[in-house]
């Protein structure tokens, strides 16, 4: 999976939509720092904090949202679970997980239950904002430490590439081949350049391949290309 190596000056464009947050995390003073280095100045509107995953529903009840800010380890519902509940909701913003822990076990629990980033947080302050910006569009972010993690964790075992490669194997030939490009972490106007299609088709295709595949996001698809070793 390709990191997303996008650089921001903090500056969203004028006509850009802007992006409604929650953040979730157990820390007040992490809270606020988030909220003070992402709310308004880079086209984002803080509109919702938790301090525990267990919160989480009810603020979203409360708050029609784009983009959750996870934490993981919190003491009552973990940030796992909080992104479990949160993408079972029908029209359920992205979540992209932020925390100082990257055990393949959490990494890789975070992407499965539907997250659609990992981020730590020793990054610079413009590659959180550029990855809230980057989920709400849709596009997958991962820090370059845990594309490493990622990277090593979906080794062949226990007949995983096996698996894999059957479930790509009921897609089209078309769909497999965007399948193959969201798993090197391209977005659509690249897949389409790629492939010569158009962007309306691609949407198209990467719908059908999340429905095929019964898949919550463009990240889950990259694990399983990358578990079917076709990255």
């Amino acid at each position: 999976m390709r990191v997303n190596e996008q650089h921001d000056d903090g500056a969203a464009p004028r006509d850009a939509p802007r992006t409604r947050l929650v953040i979730v995390d157990d820390d007040a003073l992490v809270r606020a720092g988030l909220r003070l280095m992402l709310d308004g100045a880079h086209g984002i509107e803080v509109v919702g904090e938790a301090a525990d995953g267990a919160e989480v529903t009810a603020v979203l009840d409360a708050h029609p949202t784009d983009v959750v800010l996870m934490d993981l380890r919190m003491p009552q519902v973990d940030g796992i679970e909080a992104t479990r509940r949160v993408r079972s909701r029908a029209g359920a913003p992205a979540v992209v997980v932020l925390t100082t822990f990257d055990s393949d076990e959490e990494v890789v629990g975070a992407l499965h239950a539907g997250a659609s980033g990992y981020l730590l947080k020793d990054m610079p302050p413009e590659r959180i904002v550029a990855a809230v910006r980057a989920a709400a569009a849709g596009e997958p972010v991962l820090s370059p430490e845990i594309a490493r993690r990622l990277m090593s964790s979906v080794a062949d075992a226990g007949g995983e590439r096996d698996r894999a490669r059957a479930a790509l194997g009921t897609l089209t030939g078309r769909e497999r081949d965007v399948a193959v490009e969201l798993g090197r972490g391209a977005a659509n106007a690249e897949i389409a350049a790629a492939l010569f299609l158009s962007v309306p088709t691609v949407k198209a295709h990467v719908s059908n391949v999340l429905l095929k595949l019964g898949l919550d996001n463009r990240t889950q698809v990259a694990l399983l290309v990358h578990a079917a070793g076709l990255d």
